[in-house]
C-alpha cells in the first residue's frame, strides 16, 4: 500500500511566462495511483504548461506541488522525485541523443546507476516488450518519425517511472504507429496523464478525460463518452438537429453527451 493517496495533487497554481501571459491561475488538479487520465484542451489553454510545471521544467508563480506525496519547493526536490516520472516529449527528437537506439534506452537506466551490462539487458528487454526487438544496433536519427516516437516511449520505460507524462504522443504519425502506441498504453501497468488532441485516441487509452479552457479545468467525464472525432456547428449552441435525431436545446452546455457521445460547439472547440 502507498503511503500517499496521490500521484500529483495541485493546488491554487498559478503561472505567466514571460512578457505577463498568465497561462494558468488559482489551477488545482489531482491524479490518484492507477488513474490513466487524458487531458484536452485549445492551444494555449496551459496543458503543455502543466506538463512541465509537474517536471520542474517551468515554476510556479504561486500555489503547491505534491509530486508521491513530497511538496516541491525546489529544484532539488524535483530532482530527486524525476527518475520516478517519465515524460515523453511531444518531439522524440529532444528525446534521442545517442548514436544508436540501444545506447539510448540505456542511458536512463545508466543513470540510475544501473552497470553496462544492467542497462544493456534492461534496454533490450524494454525493446523486445515493446516489439521492438532489432532495432538496437539502428542510427537513432536516421529513424522515421513513428520509430522515434516508439524509441522515445522506450527510454522511458526502461527506466520503469511510477507514472508517465505524455505530450501530444500521436502528433504527426501514421496509423499503424498508432496503434501500436495504443497497444503499449493498454498493456501498462502504470499509471499516466496524456495530453491529446485526438478524442478517439484517449477514449482507447484511458479511463478519465479533463476538457481545460484559458488555464481552468472545465469538464471531467468518463473517457467512454468521449466521440470518436470532434465537428463544429456554425449554429453554435443554438438547437439543431444531428443526423436525423431530435432537436437538442444543450441544457448541459456546450460540451455535452448525445449518444453517449461529446459533442464541441462554436468557440469550445478543443482541438489543438
Amino acid at each position: 500500500m502507498e503511503s500517499h493517496s496521490h500521484i500529483f495533487e495541485i493546488k491554487d497554481i498559478s503561472y505567466s511566462y514571460p512578457g505577463g501571459k498568465t497561462v494558468l491561475e488559482n489551477f488545482s488538479f489531482t491524479l490518484h495511483h492507477g488513474q490513466k487520465a487524458g487531458l484536452i484542451g485549445h492551444n494555449g489553454s496551459g496543458k503543455t504548461t502543466l506538463l512541465h510545471l509537474l517536471m520542474g521544467l517551468l515554476v510556479p508563480t504561486a500555489g503547491t506541488i505534491h509530486i508521491l506525496g513530497e511538496k516541491m519547493e525546489s529544484e532539488k526536490d524535483f530532482k530527486a522525485i524525476r527518475p520516478k516520472l517519465g515524460f515523453v516529449f511531444q518531439n522524440a527528437d529532444d528525446q534521442l541523443f545517442s548514436p544508436t537506439v540501444l545506447e539510448d534506452v540505456a542511458f536512463g537506466p545508466l543513470n540510475l546507476g544501473k552497470s553496462p551490462k544492467e542497462a544493456r539487458d534492461i534496454a533490450m528487454n524494454t525493446l523486445e516488450a515493446l516489439d521492438l526487438k532489432g532495432f538496437e544496433k539502428r542510427i537513432s536519427y536516421k529513424l522515421s518519425g513513428g520509430e522515434k516516437k516508439l524509441v522515445s516511449i522506450a527510454t522511458v520505460l526502461a527506466m520503469d517511472p511510477e507514472v508517465l507524462l505524455l505530450d501530444e504522443p500521436t502528433t504527426g504519425l501514421d496509423m499503424e504507429t498508432r496503434e501500436h502506441i495504443i497497444q503499449i498504453l493498454n498493456d501498462l501497468d502504470k499509471s499516466f496523464l496524456i495530453v491529446s488532441h485526438e478524442y478517439d485516441f484517449l477514449a482507447r487509452t484511458t479511463r478519465d478525460f479533463f476538457g481545460m479552457q484559458k488555464g481552468k479545468i472545465l469538464y471531467y467525464g468518463d473517457s467512454s463518452a468521449l466521440h470518436t472525432h470532434t465537428h463544429i456547428h456554425p449554429l453554435g449552441d443554438a438547437p439543431h438537429r444531428h443526423n436525423g435525431h431530435e432537436t437538442h436545446d444543450h441544457e448541459d452546455g456546450p460540451d455535452h453527451a448525445h449518444d453517449g457521445h461529446i459533442h464541441t460547439h462554436g468557440d469550445h472547440d478543443t482541438r489543438d
